[in-house]
């Protein structure tokens, strides 16, 4: 015999009835009927599912259906809302790569939004009215920086040209396939790291359509290893920055001075990538032993490759210095084009570098908190500890250490201060998962079973801000774990 449906099932209406009603009307007003419908089928559909499975009494379903107006609301909202959000990076990393590495300066931000707006000379020489290149806006600018930062000062770089792509490692490649596909490229084995999300460089340089050839150990290697390993195939004498770790103890590396003299003497460009783009001096911040881009383009080398968005605290991207030869070669690669930035890129790397022109570098956030004293983010998280005391949790202000991130300076920190929290019934995880749900969300660190959040990478004028959604943050999750406990 076939089963009657539970009676519950006529409570649901249709999803046309469900479209006349007022609240639902309104909604149509600002978003199409057919989005609103989508929703509304979707909502009634898990209540038919949970009738099914006998979770809803009449008085219950009916609230439910009463409902139903705000929760498609709410759905649409959550489905139209962009996924790509700002958030407080409470870490203490100041080059979170996984929430964006540098924070652009207000400087660089108008002059994306100014750009962005209309029409600009990309690719225009407005003197001439002819076609032009992209790189225009940012070589000279670049080559000034790299002068006026080093020994040489402005005009020491004159006979360098730079390129731009859209990251480092899209530098390295081009770099290695227009210089050295079907040869051989001699790199020491200490030197094949593994970046970020798995990317390995041995796998880059193959790719590029190079011979990779290893020489040394993982802990030595010496000049000799690399002049014993150059035959008529030899294209490049690749060095690489070691972004993530460091090898101490029975060490042994060729300076890039020993590189550059055996690249003359052999008549083989030398290629670093230095990686950061390290412009400023950090040992005021007790960083030491950092490779500095200046200096690295300063030894003379044949091309340097690094990145916009790490040290140098610009925008996305990776930057070719070199001889004008080698950067006219990469260049003419049909797989230039495919790797170029666009024009929001050239205004905040332009910004990033006129920053440094005119020795304003204060102004780029990733510098301006790496300069910032321990003393005046130890104030800050007293003032915001205190401001938690009437609620459940116990603030206490506790020294730890920041770091630069990004793959950068490996073993290195900062003296920093951080506000740790312990709730007083959920557990760390939970609250930090409460904090990641907030708008915007707050992602912080956890440490011995309490939340800490490093206030060294949160700019002052978000404390309030910071504060309100700690306290929101505190409030909802002791709420919803009485509600647990009652049920």
């Amino acid at each position: 015999m076939r089963e009657h449906p539970d009676p519950l099932f006529r409570k649901l209406p249709q999803v046309g009835e469900l479209l006349q009603r007022p609240e639902l009307l309104i909604l149509q007003e600002t978003y199409s009927r057919a989005l609103v419908a989508d929703h509304l089928r979707i909502a009634l559909e898990e209540l038919r599912v949970q009738v099914k499975h006998g979770r809803h009494s009449e008085s219950s379903l009916e609230a439910e259906v009463r409902n139903l107006g705000t929760a498609v609301e709410r759905r649409v909202q959550q489905t139209l809302r962009p996924s790509l959000r700002p958030v407080i990076n409470a870490t203490g990393v100041i080059l979170q790569t996984n929430l964006g590495r540098a924070p652009l300066s207000e400087t660089a931000i108008t002059q994306i939004a100014e750009v962005a707006r209309g029409y600009c000379n990309l690719e225009m020489d407005l003197d001439t009215g002819e076609r032009s290149y992209r790189d225009i806006h940012v070589e000279q600018l670049i080559l000034d920086v790299l002068g006026s930062h080093s020994n040489l000062g402005p005009s020491g770089f004159r006979d360098k040209a730079a390129a731009v792509v859209n990251n480092c490692a899209a530098a390295c490649f081009l770099a290695l396939n227009s210089l050295a596909e079907g040869g051989e490229v001699i790199v020491s084995r200490g030197e094949l790291v593994e970046i970020g999300g798995g990317f390995r460089v041995p796998d880059i340089l193959r790719k590029s359509g190079a011979i990779l050839r290893e020489v040394g150990t993982t802990n030595r290697t010496r000049i000799s290893d690399y002049e014993a390993a150059i035959t008529t195939n030899t294209r490049l004498i690749l060095r690489v920055h070691r972004s993530n770790f460091r090898i101490e103890g029975f060490t042994e590396r060729p300076s890039l001075q020993e590189l550059r003299d055996l690249g003359e003497r052999t008549s083989i460009p030398v290629f670093e990538d230095q990686g950061t783009g390290c412009i400023v001096d950090l040992s005021g911040v007790e960083i030491t032993g950092e490779s500095s881009w200046v200096q690295t383009v300063a030894s003379g080398v044949s091309l340097v490759a690094c990145s916009g968005d790490k040290l140098l605290g610009g925008p996305q991207c990776g930057i070719l210095v070199g001889s004008p030869s080698l950067i006219q070669r990469i260049r003419s690669n049909p797989l230039f084009r495919a790797m170029r930035v666009d024009k929001l890129a050239y205004a905040a790397l332009q910004a990033t570098m006129l920053a440094y022109l005119t020795q304003t570098e204060d102004t780029l956030p990733a510098i301006a908190m790496m300069r910032t004293s321990p003393e005046e983010i130890r104030q800050r998280c007293i003032a915001m500890a205190r401001s938690l005391s009437s609620f459940d949790v116990t603030a206490e202000v506790i020294e730890t250490r920041s770091i630069a991130g990004g793959g950068t300076t490996p073993g290195a920190s900062l003296p920093s201060f951080g506000l740790a929290l312990r709730h007083a019934v959920v557990s760390d995880a939970v609250l930090a998962a409460r904090l990641r749900s907030l708008d915007p969300p707050v992602v912080a660190r956890s440490h011995q079973a309490r939340i800490l959040l490093d206030l060294r990478t949160v700019p002052p004028e978000q404390d309030p801000t910071l504060t309100r959604l700690l306290q929101q943050a505190i409030t909802s999750v002791g709420r919803s774990s009485e509600l647990q406990e009652q049920s």
